[in-house]
């Protein structure tokens, strides 16, 4: 058996596979974000253990035979996340999460340092690790003095659950620290924001081994000794695993809290002034391209609670027939925009409200928004040399048909759905355990899922969508000049 953990922002996922991947069973445990101020997204370390253990204790209840036989473990998790420790790796604040945006200022001025795009091959994002290093220490230099080690949030759940310090590549390419063609840290980028080697983890590939679970966690799930950690993967890599977009050609479409578009790269091909996130893969040797937008199906549970009608009831409320778009125009820059922007300050707005704007014709918008705020993923993917043909649809908001043939009408390309199964980060994180402890090959075991259903553009309706891109392009710069 081998056991995937998803640490993400909303919850820990626990999910258990057996050798031939068969899904055993799967549990969650919950989490919550604390927003201080504005632009600020913050997680306490103890919640994500707290979380992860009560993952467990629903697989135990219902698999305990199962979790017995677990040899390996994969971790997954949310990216770019500032976990400070102390020289006895004690928690000295808060985790800053990755949608957090307070530290723009500081961004910009490692960004303009050209060393960093030249190395890390990407922009210096304010949700990256560095410039929240950066921002501790010109706000709170009294606990930047005490750090000894930055892990990021699945790393400091592997601290808990091996005693060891230790990273990967897919998750430290997003620090604005890391080598991304050479796969190593940078002591030159590291020096730049006042630390060294010492305070990062070792580095280990995904699909290697990345510790062993102490006797201690081993006894109190049930396991024994000797369970491989694999290096595991940043959530959108490990997601890539799942489903299988491993190989140069494939991509995958994720809607979730944030929404992504991924596509996997045999070769490391960055262009940072295009906003694109050029990364290291899980898999040794091999990179992947994304471009980020921060509020996708976080758009959409935003107006659910404006409105107090649920997410699926909105999306069901349009039916199933995509419409041509309204007049009206959602920009879905609620916590700023990453791809192809770089902008922190930027909100999100409602553009050609009128009387007869009905809550239906509101939700098509915020759809519409997320849907055109991936075309400029697209665009900027393809300025950087990638091309797309068909993409696979994950996430939570992939269930709404509607919007994946939105999607695919803005996009031009088909949207493949994969039969029923959960194919995200956790069973992403479960394959690269597996790998870790058998040594079987990465690429046979990493294998697309059967495609049940496949959406396709609606022909009668891509010159509207055309119209209504263009008219959601012309918006951002006419109201950034609005913003704070």
């Amino acid at each position: 058996m081998y056991l995937g953990l998803d640490l993400g922002t909303s919850g820990v996922k626990a999910m258990l596979i057996d050798g031939d991947q068969k899904i055993i069973g799967s549990a969650s445990g919950s989490l919550d974000v604390s927003r201080p101020h504005s632009g600020w997204s913050e997680q306490d370390p103890a919640h994500w253990i707290r979380a992860t253990e009560e993952a467990i204790a629903g697989l135990k209840e219902k698999f305990a035979k199962e979790l017995s036989a677990v040899k390996g473990i994969g971790l997954s998790g949310q990216m770019h996340g500032a976990t400070l420790l102390d020289a006895q790796d004690q928690v000295l604040r808060p985790c800053i999460l990755w949608n957090d945006t307070r530290s723009y200022e500081e961004a910009a001025t490692l960004d303009a340092d050209p060393r960093f795009r030249k190395i890390t091959g990407n922009i210096v994002f304010p949700g990256f690790t560095a410039p929240k290093l950066a921002w501790v220490k010109n706000n709170e230099p009294g606990i930047f003095a005490k750090v000894a080690k930055v892990l990021l949030p699945k790393d400091y759940l592997r601290l808990w659950l091996t005693g060891e310090h230790i990273s990967e590549m897919s998750d430290s390419a997003g620090t604005s620290w890391l080598d991304t063609g050479a796969r190593k840290w940078s002591s030159e980028l590291l020096a730049a924001t006042d630390l060294s080697e010492d305070h990062m983890p070792s580095l280990v590939e995904g699909t290697e081994q990345g510790g062993k679970l102490r006797s201690e966690v081993a006894s109190a799930w049930g396991m024994g000794e000797g369970v491989v950690v694999a290096g595991g993967a940043g959530d959108n890599a490990a997601s890539a695993c799942g489903m299988g977009t491993v190989a140069e050609g494939h991509a995958f479409v994720s809607l979730g809290t944030s929404g992504v578009l991924f596509a996997a790269n045999g070769s490391y091909l960055p262009k940072p002034e295009s906003a694109v996130h050029a990364f290291c893969h899980a898999l040794p040797n091999t990179w992947h391209q994304m471009g980020v937008i921060l509020s996708a199906t976080d758009a959409l549970n935003w107006h659910s609670h404006v409105t107090g009608k649920s997410a699926a009831d909105l999306t069901q409320e349009l039916g199933e027939t995509l419409k041509a778009p309204t007049g009206v125009t959602f920009l879905p820059y609620l916590s700023g925009e990453r791809t192809p922007h770089n902008d922190a300050v930027i909100r999100g707005a409602f553009i050609g409200l009128e009387h007869e704007s009905s809550r239906a014709v509101l939700t098509q918008a915020v759809l519409e928004g997320v849907t055109f705020a991936i075309r400029d993923n697209l665009e900027a993917l393809k300025s950087a040399g990638t091309s797309i043909s068909r993409v696979t649809a994950i996430g939570g908001g992939s269930r709404s048909r509607y919007w994946l043939a939105s999607i695919a009408t803005s996009l031009g390309v088909e949207v493949d759905i994969p039969a029923d199964g959960d194919f995200g980060a956790a069973f992403g994180a479960a394959r690269l355990g597996l790998i870790a402890a058998t040594g079987a090959d990465p690429l046979a075991v990493c294998m697309p899922p059967r495609t049940a259903e496949t959406v396709a553009p609606v022909s009668d309706l891509s010159d509207s969508y055309e119209v209504a891109y263009s008219r959601y392009r012309a918006l951002y710069p006419a109201i950034r000049s609005l913003a704070g």
